[in-house]
């Protein structure tokens, strides 16, 4: 097993990733994730793969689905998996503009997830121009949703995952250059209260606050988090008018654990929240749950086993984590296909106004994937 000598030019990388960040590609938007998703088509059909715009349901954006060239094309191979979508609106890259500051390249979704996307297909890109052919073929599956819990997409994400030998999942790199060959469960949940609405100034009396009794539920939900199960309240919304009281008041609700049981100890803590209470209708919904991804599975381990003697030939450690956050490598890694997960590139701030990647990152990781893609059943 060896690294092959490729050229990989941080600052030509950095050059090829600034239209990706500054193409704005927030989840909700399923016309700017579809904007994101024609640039990505566009790259991959300019390496020679046979590209396939999935379209998008349950108002998402669409899928990019491609296939390098290869004499085993159709059999099992490496399927590497990323998401397009961010969590930053329209607007964000004037906060937050691409630049490169200090060694660090700054944008949206810079670190989570576009630029690891970016590093795979130019590992790809640079293969293919050494003529160094892989010994398994190669899948490119760039997804619209995995912010919101991949609802569209966990079908085609697992039908490709099985599909495959393995699944290599370019999400940011953790601190100390580690990779992920775990992650926790995770599940979403729709809260609601529906109460009485009346005229907030000539007759407050006569109304039930939906707002007052779902400020209530925040507080005892997230009262509800332990080091085995955490609660997050987000994404609270209700009427507009303020001259009404509200009849009605939802939001979200994320919870995270390291053990499957603890996930569904607490999904049965919650859903046994709903009724009525304070003359207010409480309910609660299950919408998205990702499966615990077991941390030390042996196919897994094999496979960073290998990435982990690659590493070291570049003279760097490259530790292993089991990890929350999620990512679609949770479906893979639940259905026991080899993963590995935080192949992407280093920063900090994902998720904020201050999201950026190391620069210095982006040659080594791609490396790094290269020989992955170049060693894997060879």
């Amino acid at each position: 097993m060896s690294l092959p000598d490729l050229p990989f030019d941080s600052d030509a990388m950095i050059a090829g990733l600034r239209p990706w960040i500054e193409c704005e590609s927030p989840t909700y938007d399923a016309a700017a994730v579809a904007r994101m998703m024609d640039l990505v088509a566009f790259d991959c059909a300019a390496l020679g793969a046979t590209v396939e715009i999935i379209p998008g349901r349950m108002g998402f954006g669409p899928s990019v689905r491609a296939r390098m060239p290869h004499p085993d094309i159709g059999k099992p191979g490496i399927l590497v998996s990323g998401h397009m979508d961010t969590v930053h609106p329209i607007g964000t890259i004037a906060k937050n503009p691409f630049r490169v500051e200090g060694g660090r390249v700054y944008g949206p979704g810079v670190q989570d997830m576009k630029s690891g996307n970016f590093i795979a297909l130019e590992a790809m890109r640079q293969l293919t121009r050494a003529k160094i052919a892989t010994p398994l073929p190669v899948t490119f599956l760039f997804t619209p949703d995995e912010e919101v819990g991949s609802p569209s997409t966990r079908g085609l994400i697992e039908t490709e995952a099985l599909a495959n030998r393995y699944f290599l999942c370019p999400e940011p790199a953790h601190p100390g250059n580690a990779v992920t060959t775990g992650r926790y469960a995770i599940a979403r949940y729709e809260i609601a209260c529906s109460g009485r609405p009346s005229h907030a100034g000539a007759d407050v009396e006569g109304g039930v606050s939906a707002v007052r009794e779902l400020a209530r539920r925040i507080l005892e939900i997230e009262a509800m988090s332990t080091p085995d199960c955490t609660f997050s309240v987000n994404d609270v919304t209700s009427g507009q008018w303020v001259n009404c009281v509200p009849s009605f008041a939802r939001a979200q609700v994320l919870s995270m654990a390291k053990e499957q049981a603890d996930l569904d100890a607490g999904t049965a803590r919650i859903l046994a929240l709903a009724g009525e209470r304070n003359g207010v209708a409480f309910t609660v919904e299950t919408t998205v749950v990702r499966p615990v991804w077991a941390n030390g599975q042996p196919e897994t381990m094999a496979l960073y086993e290998v990435a982990r003697a690659l590493s070291a030939e570049m003279g760097m450690e490259l530790p292993c984590v089991s990890s929350g956050g999620g990512s679609d490598a949770n479906f893979s890694g639940a259905l026991r296909i080899a993963s590995l997960c935080s192949l992407g590139v280093a920063g900090a701030g994902l998720h904020t106004l201050d999201e950026h990647i190391e620069a210095a990152s982006l040659p080594l990781r791609a490396r790094l994937f290269a020989g992955l893609l170049s060693a894997l059943g060879g």
